[in-house]
């Protein structure tokens, strides 16, 4: 397909001659690998030059210029730009072969004559301005495809190599990080190291305190006693050149009377004249004695400033040991609580009553047929402590007759963070609850739960006997609770104690310290942001043990008890003794806040054991304590399951016991369940 040549419309031969389109083409494929965006864009460029411009108008008298060279021609390299080297390169051809295409559907162009002004290629191109088809165009798109091609295979190599130093890197950083996991345990071991060296360091300096102590106290007695004998010395001297100033005087007077009667007594001249060089002997003597006392004086006020600059530094001392004492306190604080964390926030205790005499029950007629009674006492089990050195395990055992009538033997092993044998006594078992006393005073909520059934000594081991050594778990431990805040006085504690008595009674709280009658008033529990309370109860100061003593006597007093067939009164109700203790550092401005819940479980039997079944009343009492119970033994599983999985719902809800008790129980609450056991009364059944 030929093309005719495409005319300028107002040609000017002052203007520059433009580019040739051959090096445009060339820098068009020299950046055709960025992509195929950019090479669209080319190639918009290429049709743009293909556009029909204006040709010149007919009979104007203008000279055409010449021909412009073909597009195959821009294609081959130029080695010159000028025009007139161009035209004198000899005719050239006015068509030139098209390359060749995939359809011979495509439509032909045609060249025609439109009146728009030239387009421009790429930053300030422009079109040459003629063109002479020339020549056939070689096809270059092979070329091109393969340098694109090897383009793209040398950016794939760089993105590969680039990957591979990624890597490279990447493990490097690793290595580098596992070198400082390595350093940062050795530096762990080294401060552990250094923790138990600082330990022995501050127990040497606690004895080398002692002695430092005794020793300025000797000083300071000493001090005293020489200031003391000073003082009387100085008066002394003070008195005596206040003497010899007298007499001194009384000298001179006589001295000048004798002048006056020198005339008159010519013959004790020589021996006034004597007297008068001794006088004066004695008044150097005594000036030479004042300017010694003077310097003595001196002395003993420097001696006394040392003495009131060693003084002042003994204060500073002890007002710094003083706070490292309370710095100490709480270090001690956080090693109790971590003691009692490892122990276990939740622990569970047992405790067997030995037998006593109302337990032993007549031998039974051995002519009568044994009863049902006689059968179940023959199936009592048989308590032994295998665990001797740390009292954590007890094995129950027993026998009985099977169906066939051979005899059957049945061994069961428990296990509890510490068991106590019938042989125990209050103190052995206040020493493992001493700690959760001295929590408490540090800020802490502590629950104590006495469980068990009717008759195996839950009263006893709370309230305790007559005797001082019977004295119960709920007067020890306020008696520990009193002693721990007196000896954190002197670090600068003051603590305030209050107590409340409460009792739960058929799912009903009743204040045992209370005037009125039960039931007349409606007490519900409320939880906030500063502890839980019950409404319209009263809660009494306790300055002192005594007065717990009286407020315990008090609420027994009022308490709900029944006899069942387990026990003549046995307790049909929760009671929850709780002592809150608030307590701030004076010199420090720390504040804490704990409390301690006693709580003596009611009795806890079978229906047909007590003999609630056939009593409407004891009915009931027994089915809200078994339900209340079950509800405190589902709350401390899951408090355990929670603390070994993670989250988990906490039923406190499912009793006013437990809901009272939510925010002794949970978080960082201490928590002790002392089951009681009879020695007699255990039974495989």
């Amino acid at each position: 397909m030929s093309r005719l040549p495409r005319f300028r419309s107002s040609p000017d031969p002052s203007d520059p001659p433009a580019p040739s389109i051959a090096t445009t083409l060339g820098f068009s494929m020299s950046t055709s690998t960025l992509g195929h965006k950019r090479k669209a864009e080319d190639n918009l460029d290429a049709e743009a030059l293909d556009q029909p411009r204006k040709l010149p108008a007919i009979g104007n008298g203008a000279t055409a210029r010449p021909l412009a060279t073909s597009r195959s021609a821009l294609n081959r390299p130029t080695t010159t730009t000028d025009p007139a080297t161009r035209q004198l390169s000899g005719p050239q051809r006015l068509t030139r072969p098209e390359p060749p295409k995939l359809s011979t559907s495509a439509p032909r162009r045609t060249t025609r004559a439109t009146s728009a002004p030239p387009k421009q290629l790429g930053s300030g191109l422009v079109r040459p301005p003629g063109r002479v088809v020339s020549g056939s165009r070689v096809a270059s798109g092979s070329g091109l495809q393969t340098k694109e091609f090897r383009d793209l295979k040398n950016q794939v190599a760089s993105i590969e190599s680039a990957q591979l130093a990624n890597a490279e890197k990447l493990a490097q950083t690793m290595d580098a990080e596992r070198a400082k996991v390595a350093e940062l345990e050795a530096n762990h071991r080294a401060l552990s190291l250094e923790l138990a060296n600082a330990k022995s360091l501050e127990l040497d300096k606690r004895r080398e305190l002692v002695s430092a102590s005794d020793e300025i106290e000797k000083l300071r007695m000493k001090h005293a006693k020489e200031i003391m004998e000073l003082e009387m010395e100085v008066k002394s001297k003070v008195r005596e050149a206040r003497e010899l100033a007298d007499e001194l005087r009384m000298v001179k007077s006589d001295l000048e009377r004798e002048r006056d009667s020198v005339s008159n007594l010519k013959a004790t001249l020589s021996h006034q004249s004597t007297s008068h060089i001794t006088l004066n002997a004695q008044i150097n003597a005594l000036h030479a004695q004042k300017a010694a006392t003077q310097m003595q004086l001196d002395a003993v006020t420097t001696i006394s400033s040392d003495r009131t600059l060693e003084l002042e530094t003994a204060h500073q001392r002890i007002l710094d040991l003083e706070q490292d004492a309370r710095e100490s306190e709480m270090v001690r604080r956080k090693l109790h609580n971590t003691i009692q964390e490892l122990k276990g926030n939740i622990r569970v205790f047992c405790r067997v009553r030995p037998v006593l005499t109302s337990d032993l029950s007549p031998s039974s007629s051995f002519t009568s047929s044994p009863t049902p009674d006689d059968e179940e006492k023959g199936r009592e089990a048989d308590i032994s402590f295998p665990d001797r050195r740390d009292h954590k395990e007890i094995v129950v055992s027993s026998s009985s007759s099977s169906a066939m009538g051979s005899e059957r033997k049945e061994i069961y092993n428990f296990g509890f963070d510490r068991v106590f044998a019938p042989e125990s006594t209050q103190a052995e078992v206040f020493e493992e609850i001493s700690l959760l006393a001295q929590s408490c005073v540090d800020g802490y909520n502590v629950c104590i739960f006495a469980y068990g059934q009717t008759g195996s000594g839950k009263s006893f081991t709370m309230e305790g006997g007559s005797s001082e050594a019977a004295t119960g778990m709920i007067p020890r431990a306020v008696s520990q609770v009193f002693k721990a805040a007196d000896d954190l006085k002197s670090k600068g504690w003051e603590y305030k104690m209050d107590g409340q008595f409460l009792e739960i009674y058929n799912e009903t709280i009743n204040d045992l310290l209370g005037k009125g009658e039960f039931d007349k008033k409606k007490h519900e529990i409320k939880h906030d942001k500063s502890g839980t309370r019950v409404t319209d109860v009263n809660v009494m100061s306790l300055p002192s043990p005594a007065s717990v003593t009286s407020l315990l006597r008090v609420a027994n007093s009022r308490r709900t008890v029944a006899a069942t067939l387990m026990n003549e009164r046995s307790s049909r109700s929760h009671s929850v003794f709780t002592l809150r203790i608030s307590g701030i550092n004076t010199h420090t401005g720390e504040s804490c806040e704990g409390s301690l819940n006693l709580v003596d479980l009611a009795g806890s039997e079978r229906l047909n054991s007590s003999g609630a079944a056939g009593d409407k009343d004891r009915l009931k009492e027994t089915q809200n304590i078994n339900k209340s119970l079950s509800a405190l033994g589902d709350v401390i599983a899951a408090l355990g399951e929670k603390g070994e999985k993670g989250e988990k719902h906490i039923p406190y809800r499912n009793s006013k016991l437990t809901y009272l008790l939510q925010n002794s129980l949970s978080g960082n609450s201490k928590t002790l369940v002392s089951a009681r056991s009879n020695y007699g009364d255990v039974s495989v059944t």
